[in-house]
């Protein structure tokens, strides 16, 4: 082999290496949500993302709701406004945690309640790192994370288009 041949060889090694890190599996933590009462149609999931590569979590989708959308809770005003996101910035190596009260995923057209000690499936859509199916725990209603029991009342919320 001619040191040429050698040269390419290693950097086309270099290049597939690169490619290969940048499309890792993204790590998917406390994937969880509060169970919902007997009539409500809408519900949230909370998880816990770490990519390494700079990546985007542009969608989501699941069997238990007919729709499943990214969206994030701010205070305006001493209201807590609710709006969808498009996609969640994912920088290299930095755990974003989608809560209660911050980013979350919305719920939409439940199937059926959501039930303590119950799971269902959630898929994942990344912009490089494609689709990750994980199962979301759901726990008690109140809860603020997976097995912490239950929270303080959040404030006043504005539907989105709502004053």
């Amino acid at each position: 082999m001619s040191r040429i041949s050698l040269l390419l060889f290693v950097a086309g090694l270099l290049l597939a290496g690169t490619a290969a890190a940048q499309t890792s599996a993204v790590e998917v933590t406390d994937a969880w949500a509060r169970a919902t009462p007997g009539m409500a149609d809408t519900g949230a999931a909370y998880l816990t993302l770490q990519s390494p590569a700079d990546d985007r979590l542009t969608g989501v989708t699941t069997p238990a709701a007919e729709k499943a959308e990214l969206h994030v809770m701010k205070m305006n005003g001493g209201v807590m406004e609710m709006r969808p996101l498009a996609a969640i910035d994912l920088p290299a190596g930095q755990k974003i945690t989608l809560k209660p009260g911050a980013m979350h995923i919305m719920l939409l057209g439940l199937k059926a309640p959501l039930r303590a000690g119950q799971s269902f499936a959630l898929t994942l859509h990344f912009a490089k790192a494609g689709t990750r199916e994980v199962s979301v725990a759901v726990e008690k209603a109140g809860a603020m994370g997976m097995g912490a029991g239950t929270g303080t009342a959040m404030p006043p919320m504005a539907m989105p288009g709502q004053r």
